[in-house]
């Protein structure tokens, strides 16, 4: 029991990169190591990824992981506590069945009474007619009067009584619902642990205290990004504060943590495609390894000694190892493979079970050496999938001639589980594919996953969607707090400097409205991804607007709404006549008369904007009049379209300005415009 006290170390959540979906989680742990190097580090979440776990020692140098392993040990709660949510919905939903329950029998009663009526006595054919009993009459009347006046006002209450346990019962509902999950079942504690095999040898001997990181993969998180921008009326630069909403549902709450947020896709594959080349003629290219290697020698006679000390005694419980590697099927048919040179990776830095390396960390599990079995491994028969599991891929078409050429899922090293000797003879010492199916585990992921379908808050953008073809990275300026709850959490990233100045526009042909907005310019070298942002003038709420994406060096304008103090009028005047020697060319004069008025305290330069008719044909002449100016199509913060003609106008405080142009089309006397000639 001492032994496994001093084994166990805790671990602590340092920090976390939140994906577009998923989270990459990063626990330190401390302690003194064993004579035998074996530790166990709790308090990694339910809810993570069967994918590989990576294990790395920071101090001291010097000493690396050798094996690494996921496993689960359950145990009963001996007396589970009575407060927490789940308790207090528990007795709220007992009190508001009791409420309704006796709300139904008052009804019932109230029903009954209602139902009570003088019924007269049978009537022989030679009785005399009788009397009939008015005061046995009002006297049953009374009576329900009275016995329904006090149903009622029972009924009053125990409704009132009903309606404030209902109330409270889904006040606790909705507050169980957005709890955290970072808690134990009521009658079972599950633990996650990591068991590490530390190699100790050249830091010196056993006992040597140090610290090392876990990093591990976890569904059930999300995050959108946000802004918030002030500036002073007058000033070429703003603040802007870029924050991010965050939800998770991981299962472990994420107190005084630093975050980073990437728009990377944590599930999408980093290997390189190889491009094989064709050739013709006899001489061809080598053929790659398969992967695929004898047997070794012996491998039955390896067990003759435990077959022969008797039957193994049976234990009252035992811990249920869970493999690290992906819920993948077992492979359909028998193959003997074994596998290509594995690539070169940092000895004392990772562990056989990381990210990077593909050694089969289950030939560790068993204790074996690096000699034993000399690197050959086997497979046997597949086993049955349990229910729930994918089905198994299709069976494997051998070739002709050479070796068996394993598929992918049986070179997966990562995920290979090495069979014991209490398994059948066809299996004990033979790697097979796929780690046991686990369908708690798969419960608690499918629960985390859940937070994927949260509505996203106004104008947001998932940032995979907003980012593109690139991926960006943003780390907070100090360490956060995230609740598992699977709710929206605000988290400050930092404040960037960017460029900025206002500019009004309207286009008094589509509507009679000056907009204000803002002109932002990213100055610096990081990405900005759309979302929304809430605008700040002169320490004035003005409004939330949509961010558009903002590449490094790029400039975009944000709409801040209308300019109450600008008024526009627009008027415009069509004259039809005729030109040509024999009357045979139709003339459209367009004249264009627009005003605007500054109401505002300050000096502003309006940006009007016209469209003029654009034509392909030959015979069709088009003359501009006035001060246009035709803009760079597709240049700038705004695309516009052929046609698009553009005025700046200054306008100082309480000034006017007169805009006058327009535009004659002269064709021939058969065509007419589409739409008709006499518009505006």
């Amino acid at each position: 029991m001492t032994a496994e006290v001093v084994n166990r170390w805790g671990s602590t959540l340092d920090s976390v990169v939140v994906y577009g979906q998923g989270a990459v989680c990063r626990r330190l742990a401390r302690g003194c190591v064993p004579p035998g190097g074996t530790v166990r580090v709790t308090g990694l979440p339910r809810s993570m990824d069967p994918g590989p776990l990576r294990a790395r020692v920071l101090d001291p140098p010097g000493v690396r992981v050798s094996e690494a392993r996921v496993e689960v040990e359950a145990e009963p709660v001996g007396v589970p506590a009575p407060e927490g949510l789940r308790h207090e919905v528990e007795r709220l939903t007992g009190e508001h069945a009791a409420a309704r329950y006796r709300r139904d029998h008052l009804v019932h009663l109230i029903a009954e009474v209602g139902a009570l009526r003088p019924v007269p006595p049978a009537r022989r054919r030679d009785d005399p007619h009788r009397r009939t009993p008015v005061g046995a009459w009002l006297e049953l009347a009374d009576f329900v009067d009275e016995r329904l006046a006090g149903l009622h006002t029972r009924l009053t209450e125990v409704e009132e009584v009903l309606r404030r346990a209902e109330h409270e019962l889904d006040i606790s509902v909705d507050k169980l619902a957005r709890s955290s999950t970072d808690a134990p079942s009521a009658h079972v504690e599950t633990t996650v642990s990591a068991l590490l095999v530390i190699d100790a040898s050249g830091a010196g001997a056993g006992g040597t205290e140090m610290e090392l990181e876990l990093e591990y993969a976890v569904p059930g998180a999300v995050w959108v990004p946000a802004y918030r921008l002030s500036y002073r009326q007058g000033d070429s630069s703003a603040r802007l504060v870029m924050r991010a909403s965050v939800a998770q549902r991981t299962g472990e709450d994420w107190t005084g943590v630093s975050v980073g947020l990437a728009t990377a896709d944590l599930r999408r594959g980093t290997e390189l495609p190889k491009l094989r080349s064709i050739r013709i003629g006899r001489r061809q290219p080598a053929t790659a390894p398969s992967g695929w290697r004898e047997p070794p020698a012996g491998l039955a006679d390896l067990f003759t000694g435990y077959d022969a000390a008797g039957p193994r005694p049976t234990t009252a419980s035992r811990p249920l190892p869970v493999a690290a590697g992906p819920l993948l099927p077992p492979p359909p048919a028998p193959q003997a493979y074994g596998g290509p040179p594995v690539p070169p990776m940092d000895p004392g830095s990772y562990s056989p079970g990381s990210y990077a390396g593909h050694a089969p960390p289950a030939r560790a599990r068993t204790g074996a050496g690096p000699g034993s079995a000399d690197r050959s491994f086997a497979a046997a028969p597949a086993l049955m999938a349990p229910a729930g599991a994918p089905p198994p891929p299709p069976p494997l078409s051998s070739p002709s001639a050479g070796p068996p050429r394993p598929s992918g899922v049986e070179l997966d090293y990562t995920d290979l589980v090495l069979s014991g000797p209490d398994e059948g003879s066809g299996r004990r010492g033979r790697l097979f594919p796929g780690s046991p199916f686990d369908p708690v585990a798969t419960e608690h992921r499918r629960r985390a996953e859940s937070v994927a379908t949260l509505p996203l808050p106004g104008h947001a953008v998932r940032p995979r969607v907003s980012a593109g073809s690139f991926d960006h990275r943003f780390d907070t300026a100090a360490r956060a707090d995230i609740p598992s709850d699977g709710t929206w959490h605000t988290v400050t990233v930092g404040e960037i400097a960017v460029g900025l100045h206002t500019e009004y526009l309207c286009i008094p042909s589509v509507e009679r409205t000056v907009y204000a907005t803002s002109v932002l310019s990213n100055t610096t070298d990081q990405a900005l991804l759309a979302g929304p942002v809430e605008v700040t003038v002169d320490d004035d709420f003005l409004l939330t607007a949509a961010l558009p994406t903002l590449a490094p060096g790029g400039v975009r304008r944000v709409g801040l709404g209308p300019a109450e103090g600008i008024r526009v009028t627009r008027r415009t005047n069509v004259h039809e006549s005729t030109a040509g020697l024999r009357n045979n060319i139709t003339v459209l004069d367009h004249h264009i008369h627009v005003e605007l008025a500054n109401r505002l305290a300050g000096p502003v330069t309006v940006e009007v904007r016209e469209r003029v008719p654009v034509s392909s044909e030959t015979d069709v002449r088009i003359e501009e009049r006035g001060e246009w100016t035709t803009p760079e199509y597709g240049i700038g913060p705004d695309h516009h379209v052929p046609g698009t003609r553009v005025r700046r106008v200054p306008l100082p405080a309480g000034g006017t300005a007169v805009l006058d142009g327009g535009y004659e089309i002269r064709m021939p006397a058969g065509k007419v415009l589409v739409g008709g000639n006499r518009r505006s």
